[in-house]
């Protein structure tokens, strides 16, 4: 051949020019995979080591034979018509297929088959490749049915749970956490648990893990429509190990965080019960006394007024008449010294320590103990709480006071003889760092002008006056800057009265 001509010839392999054919003889019949080459009816021409191995056959006994021999003709026709109409299409199939070994038992036998086509283009061979994956089925198959079990008693479990990951993510729950979803109306219940137990939670779940582990912490989940719900969580930390490929030969695992809820629900409701009857009792104790102090108060006030006017006459007199003014002072001096007996009886206001209080607990111990009265003047209350609220400091009997002081208000601005409007709205919410609570009245509402005069001592609007003894809303004022908080009036939507209290969530009692 010229040597133009060879240059167009294209290079030889070099591997092909040295690896001798038997070497692929050779390969095949050690490999550790069973092969066998059968012609075009699938009758036996060649069978390796590793097929005598699995099947039990000698190359001798196996030789000449139907691949259907190792058939226990169980598979289904369809198997068998699907891997044919594949072949026929001299495209490789591959599949599993229920054998039997020469003694007998049966194995599971996962199957490549190939077409071997010549240069014209018709299969002259197959080339099949098979191994028993019979105790690897079985342990797929321990590992599913130990999965479906173990789904099954956390499904028939009575509280809800959830699996989250590193990144917060919800990758595995329950039915009783589904329920939980549709119950509080909410994307994710664990999340909604966590806000509220540990405010801080993603970001240590995500840099230090261990600080998320907590147990039996009971959380209060307040809903515009039906009872509140305590749920009683606990959070243990699991190590969840990676499916990647990378993870293989590094078996680092990653912190989740398994979250077991249970409904306490029934079991508060009825301490609720036995407390709210105390609540209502110390209440109305306290509502007497205040008004005892009260009343006491305003006596005093009012009588400092014509004891000033009588000093101021003594010093006239003075000049004037010294006897009589003398006499006259006498007869202050003795006042004054009954007024100050009269300002020691006063009754004090109760000592309360200062606890970590849930507002949305106070507001409905509130609506709970002013229902016969909201019934009896015909009121409708809209309650829209924030589902979770963060603890505050504070002292409950106090906040108590305080908000039924504001119910009570709203209830006389719309109890009149003949408006027909009433409704009474209570919201609380989390705004920048504070607690934000809001009572709105559909009353007449109060003017302008009056707003700031609500919080000076003895004031009211009854009659329309501006005048009147008591102590109004003076010390509902008291209570909310005792809290480090404010309060302030408003027109509320409906065009009555809005009073509107704000807690710093890092305000500290005084």
């Amino acid at each position: 051949m010229p040597v133009a001509e060879r240059a167009k010839q294209p290079p030889s392999s070099p591997s092909r020019l040295l690896l001798p054919p038997e070497a692929y003889r050779q390969a095949v019949d050690q490999a550790d995979l069973a092969i066998s080459i059968t012609d075009a009816k699938a009758n036996i021409l060649f069978a390796n080591e590793a097929f005598a191995r699995v099947t039990g056959y000698t190359p001798e006994e196996i030789i000449g034979q139907n691949e259907s021999v190792l058939s226990n003709h169980t598979t289904p026709d369809s198997l068998y018509k699907a891997m044919w109409a594949e072949l026929s299409a001299q495209r490789p199939w591959s599949g599993k297929l229920l054998n039997r070994k020469k003694s007998g038992d049966l194995y599971l036998a996962e199957l490549t088959i190939s077409p071997v086509v010549d240069a014209a283009g018709k299969t002259t061979h197959f080339l099949g490749m098979h191994r028993d994956i019979t105790e690897l089925h079985r342990l797929e198959r321990v590992v599913r049915n130990q999965k479906k079990l173990i789904e099954s008693v956390i499904d028939s479990a009575p509280m809800a749970f959830a699996l989250l990951d590193q990144n917060g993510r919800v990758i595995l729950d329950n039915q009783e956490y589904k329920k939980l979803v549709s119950d509080l109306h909410v994307k994710e219940p664990a999340h909604t648990l966590l806000d509220s137990l540990l405010p801080n939670w993603a970001e240590a779940l995500a840099q230090s893990p261990e600080q998320c582990a907590f147990a039996n912490r009971e959380a209060r989940i307040d809903r515009a429509t039906g009872r509140p719900r305590w749920l009683s969580v606990s959070a243990s930390l699991i190590d969840i190990h990676s499916d990647c490929a990378d993870s293989y030969f590094c078996a680092v695992g990653q912190p989740g965080l398994l979250l077991a809820i249970s409904d306490v629900t029934s079991l508060r409701e009825e301490q609720e019960k036995a407390r709210a009857a105390a609540l209502q009792a110390v209440l109305a104790d306290e509502e007497r006394t205040a008004a005892i102090r009260e009343g006491l108060s305003a006596a005093i006030f009012r009588l400092e007024e014509p004891m000033n006017v009588m000093a101021s006459a003594v010093s006239v007199l003075q000049r004037r008449d010294p006897a009589s003014a003398g006499v006259l002072q006498q007869a202050l001096a003795a006042s004054r010294e009954h007024m100050e007996s009269l300002r020691q009886v006063i009754p004090q206001s109760p000592q309360e320590i200062v606890v970590r209080v849930n507002l949305n607990e106070i507001l409905r111990d509130v609506l709970e103990i002013c229902t016969p009265r909201l019934l009896g003047a015909g009121v409708t209350v809209d309650w829209q709480p924030a589902a979770t609220l963060p603890p505050l400091l504070g002292r409950p009997l106090q906040l108590r006071m305080l908000f039924k002081a504001l119910v009570d208000n709203a209830i006389e601005a719309m109890n009149i003889k003949g408006w027909k409007r009433r409704e009474l709205s209570l919201t609380s919410a989390v705004r920048h760092d504070c607690i934000v609570i809001s009572v709105f009245d559909s009353g007449p509402g109060i003017p302008e002008e009056w707003r700031h005069k609500a919080f000076e001592p003895f004031f009211t609007a009854k009659n329309g006056s501006g005048k009147h003894i008591g102590t109004g809303l003076s010390r509902a004022q008291q209570v909310v800057a005792d809290h480090g908080g404010i309060i302030d009036l408003d027109e509320s939507p409906s065009g009555g009265c809005a009073a509107i209290v704000e807690f710093r969530l890092d305000g500290d009692p005084i």
